[in-house]
């Protein structure tokens, strides 16, 4: 998955207009125009698609935690680059405020089953012999089971 597909989804899933978008970035202390959003989210085929870099898309979810949960004490966190599949889970999970439990239900409502175990491998730190690499396969179905709970 590209990091402008996952900026797309998020934008069908929570329906955010154009400012609501730039206000996400805004949140964590960075500024956006319309043009630099128009560039992001135009389809992988248009020739004036701009590619959406890891930091940027970090920037975008810690503002989307910041707008679903509310700024935490102390130091904003620093936007990830690279950024990987586990962080954007782990970020989503934040934002969501969803739970182990809530994560498997979403995956059972689409028929994709995984186990608690290899859930907990996903948020594991990288060095840990447990950790396991999230695939796309494991985000798309993440995102299209976000998107049949918000949007049906």
């Amino acid at each position: 998955m590209t990091n402008n597909d996952i900026l797309r989804r998020m934008r069908y899933l929570f329906d955010f207009n154009d400012l609501q978008m730039m206000a996400l970035f805004k949140l964590a202390d960075h500024d956006v125009h319309k043009a630099e959003l128009y560039g992001w989210l135009r389809k992988e085929d248009d020739p004036e698609v701009v590619e959406l870099t890891d930091k940027e898309l970090a920037i975008f979810l810690n503002g989307l935690i910041i707008e679903k949960r509310g700024k935490r004490e102390g130091p904003q966190p620093v936007p990830e680059d690279p950024l990987s599949n586990n962080m954007i889970l782990r970020k989503l999970k934040i934002a969501l405020d969803l739970k182990t439990d809530d994560i498997l239900d979403l995956f059972a409502s689409i028929d994709k089953r995984i186990s608690k175990h290899e859930l907990s491998a996903f948020f594991r730190k990288p060095g840990n012999k447990s950790y396991r690499h999230c695939m796309d396969q494991y985000l798309r179905h993440f995102l299209n089971a976000l998107q049949k709970k918000y949007k049906e």
